[in-house]
């Protein structure tokens, strides 16, 4: 099988764009999938329309946010009975349209607890809710994002970290958001760590990097190598692009679909 390739679908469409024409646009050049993250559940009505525009242009969607908020996320023991009533409602919209993920945050650092007892509170969280994911078949996938230029303090910021994080929770429906771009940033050596923690990671995002921008000559990641690479690991999951196009969306689409499609 080939990659499932996937896109965020705020970052691709312009001004002037017809949603609905992005998703027609996007199903023929061979997306598989558009995501949503900018709401952590998808409970207005609107945002219901727009999962339906998706599907009647042939698109699934793969990932969307579980809960809110990124900064103030799972490590906090005072959020866990939010978070978890959150997940809960976000598991039930997920089964409801058949989206296999749901982005999760461990929530920026807190000055007075060591990132040992970050990664705890953090498992503890998610173990509040794992049986339920398991229950319905939905991942929750934890995202990894650096911290040293989009998200300063974020604690889940690490391959490391985050595996760990999985293995404390031991359940076969939490894992990790790989984000390209941002472990690029964090750690390097992307493909050896993808290759090593494959059976942890539930969803991947690109972006070229610097600049969060298109996956040309421009940047330093070579995109081509490395979905051969996460092909090869038999991956079955979606790879979804998270760049801010420098030009023509529906032109960047193609370009990033064109590069990544290995298999």
């Amino acid at each position: 099988m080939r990659i499932k390739q996937s896109f965020c679908t705020p970052m691709f469409v312009g001004a002037g764009m017809e949603i609905g024409d992005v998703f027609r646009e996007a199903r023929a050049i061979g997306y598989r999938a558009a995501e949503f993250w900018d709401r952590f559940s998808l409970r207005d009505p609107d945002y219901e329309q727009v999962i339906e525009a998706a599907k009647r242009a042939g698109l699934a969607v793969a990932s969307m946010i579980g809960h809110a908020s990124l900064p103030d996320g799972l490590n906090k023991p005072e959020n866990h009975d939010r978070i978890e009533s959150e997940l809960r409602d976000s598991i039930d919209v997920a089964v409801r349209h058949g989206i296999p993920g749901l982005i999760c945050f461990s929530g920026n650092r807190n000055p007075d607890q060591s990132d040992l007892e970050g990664l705890v509170e953090t498992a503890r969280g998610l173990r509040r809710i794992s049986g339920y994911a398991e229950e319905k078949g939905i991942n929750l996938n934890v995202e990894l994002l650096n911290s040293r230029v989009n998200h300063p303090g974020y604690q889940c910021d690490s391959t490391t970290w985050g595996v760990a994080m999985c293995e404390m929770v031991d359940s076969p429906r939490v894992k990790l958001l790989y984000d390209i771009y941002h472990m690029q940033i964090m750690e390097g050596d992307v493909v050896r760590t993808i290759r090593r923690n494959v059976r942890f990671i539930g969803h991947f995002h690109t972006a070229g990097n610097p600049d969060r921008q298109d996956l040309d000559d421009d940047q330093e990641l070579n995109y081509r190598f490395i979905c051969k690479a996460i092909a090869a690991t038999g991956y079955q999951g979606y790879v979804g692009h998270e760049f801010k196009p420098k030009g023509d969306p529906l032109k960047a689409l193609q370009d990033a679909f064109t590069l990544c499609d290995q298999g």
